[in-house]
């Protein structure tokens, strides 16, 4: 039986990918994979974010793109919206964002290869894809379509969240995806300049080091980055020195030389 893998084409114009994942909803992984494209942008790479979340797409709000729809190339091509100098594609962008999507897996990977393939990305330094919570077939797609550079996984301190990473990171080590590090989300509220625990802390940095995974950085809750995801407009774009833009900042100094 042959492999997969040996199946893997590049897409043109794309340098590197960048996978993010959770394995559990709720942790703020588009946020993260929002906020790391401005980041990176600003780092000078040229940057784009696929959001994979054929469900429940997240991309369109994020960054003030609702309503909002793609022109099609005589020859069929998608040409992606660009929002803070960020290329973006989305099925947010097809579909109404009330409508659901009722699509089984062979649908999946028509999506997401037209996605890869007929959409005209430009050169671009490194597509972020925005994968969905889980483990399922979108994952499994990516890694067998294309090369990709490497993962990052977003997770909350507690053991409820981390219980669901574990399996995000055994599925990218299935898959063959190198694990960059992981990103840890709403790890605390600054109050009073004391830093309040929101949620339990459970195992999260003993497992990183037994699995000699590196911690990228502790992004802290800070109200004006839910508000902002709201309104539109990344953290690194509505508040820049806010203390969660500079972790992003800071994770994306820590990847940029893979993506040279």
């Amino acid at each position: 039986m042959s492999n997969p893998f040996d199946r893997q084409a590049p897409v043109p114009g794309i340098k590197h990918i960048l996978l993010v994942g959770s394995g559990k909803g709720g942790v703020g992984k588009s946020t993260v994979a929002a906020n790391l494209a401005v980041a990176l942008k600003d780092e000078g790479l040229r940057v784009g974010l696929l959001d994979a979340d054929i469900y429940g797409p997240s991309v369109p709000r994020l960054f003030g793109a609702l309503n909002q729809r793609l022109e099609i190339s005589p020859e069929g091509k998608m040409h992606p919206l660009v929002r803070h100098g960020i290329v973006l594609m989305s099925i947010g962008f097809i579909v109404d964002e009330n409508k659901a999507l009722v699509w089984r897996g062979p649908m999946l990977f028509k999506a997401m290869d037209q996605f890869l393939r007929d959409v005209i990305w430009g050169e671009l330094d490194v597509l972020i894809v925005d994968l969905p919570p889980g483990t399922g077939d979108i994952a499994l797609t990516m890694a067998q379509k294309v090369p990709v550079t490497g993962a990052v996984v977003v997770c909350t301190p507690q053991n409820l969240a981390l219980v669901d990473a574990m399996k995000a990171v055994d599925m990218f080590d299935q898959v063959q995806v190198p694990i960059l590090g992981m990103v840890e989300n709403m790890s605390y509220l600054e109050r009073d300049g004391e830093k309040v625990q929101l949620f339990p802390r459970g195992d999260l940095d003993k497992y990183l080091k037994t699995h000699d995974i590196k911690k990228l950085a502790a992004v802290p809750f800070e109200p004006a980055l839910g508000l902002g995801a709201e309104a539109g407009l990344p953290i690194m774009v509505s508040e820049p020195e806010a203390t969660s833009a500079k972790v992003f900042r800071q994770v994306a100094r820590e990847l940029k030389p893979r993506f040279k």
